[in-house]
């Protein structure tokens, strides 16, 4: 089965460097005129398909916003899912799991087992159980052509203090999880599929990202506070394998469609002109 490294490689190549979350929270329902409920949640979903879903490369939801619903919630993010990747875009589901043994195996199966109602294409993974404690999830991903995104430099402000916390040998616990991400890429062609998470907030990181050879979700974009300019700056070298991340930036422009479509085309030129590397 073709990875994920791959086939992100083709779909940013095709459709433009860009991943859009989606975050039906109260306040951006309302600014669409929307309900806050179930089916204020499904008209949201269904136009974010309908527009952006032949038109984004990646496209992330945000697992908490549709299970504060419940049953019904998750009903509409399992359709969602599979009607984004009917579309033809890569689905990130926004879930950051972590756990150890069983657990994390369980987590796996639910998420990159192509028989499960909720399969995508990648997940967010939270590592401070340590890295190898999502074995399972790496294996079952490479397993199935999926991908795994490990939390490392986020862009809230709190998690500086674990994440840049200093280890016995004096590297990051940031740079220990970049490190033990990039075994996991070593060798891999045209990219790896097991990324970082790297918020675009985070100004100067003080690690060596020279090695990761798989992508970087870059969120914290838009309304967050960050450009597509400060990239740059975050990435440095490693430009290339960056993944930028939008939401509200680009979903605040809707319910109109064209507004939508308007903002996302907007997105895509600022990242490939921050991206250029020459």
């Amino acid at each position: 089965m073709e990875s994920f490294g791959a086939r992100l490689h083709r779909a940013v190549s095709e459709r433009g460097p860009l991943c859009v979350g989606i975050d039906p929270h109260p306040a951006l329902l309302a600014r669409w005129g929307l309900t806050d409920d179930v089916d204020g949640l499904g008209r949201f979903a269904r136009t974010v398909v309908d527009v952006l879903g032949d038109r984004v490369a990646v496209i992330k939801p945000q697992s908490a916003f549709f299970e504060r619903f419940g049953s019904q919630g998750l009903a509409i993010l399992e359709s969602t899912i599979r009607q984004l990747r009917e579309r033809g875009a890569l689905v990130l589901l926004d879930v950051k799991r972590g756990d150890i043994g069983s657990t994390v195996r369980a987590y796996a199966s639910a998420y990159l087992e192509p028989s499960s109602p909720m399969y995508v294409d990648a997940v967010t993974a939270s590592p401070f159980l340590g890295v190898g404690s999502l074995a399972p999830m790496f294996e079952l991903a490479a397993e199935h052509g999926g991908g795994v995104f490990v939390l490392a430099l986020t862009s809230n402000p709190e998690g500086a203090s674990v994440q840049r916390a200093r280890a016995a040998d004096g590297r990051s616990v940031a740079q220990l999880v970049i490190d033990e991400v990039s075994q996991l890429n070593a060798g891999a062609q045209p990219l790896g599929s097991i990324g970082l998470v790297i918020g675009a907030t985070v100004g100067e990181t003080g690690c060596d990202l020279s090695a990761v050879n798989g992508p970087l979700l870059a969120p914290g974009l838009g309304a967050q506070g960050a450009t597509a300019a400060d990239l740059r700056m975050v990435f440095g070298s490693a430009l290339p394998a960056v993944l930028p991340s939008y939401s509200r930036e680009v979903l605040g422009a809707g319910p109109d469609p064209a507004a939508l479509r308007a903002a996302a085309d907007r997105a895509v030129d600022d990242c490939r002109a921050a991206l250029a590397t020459s």
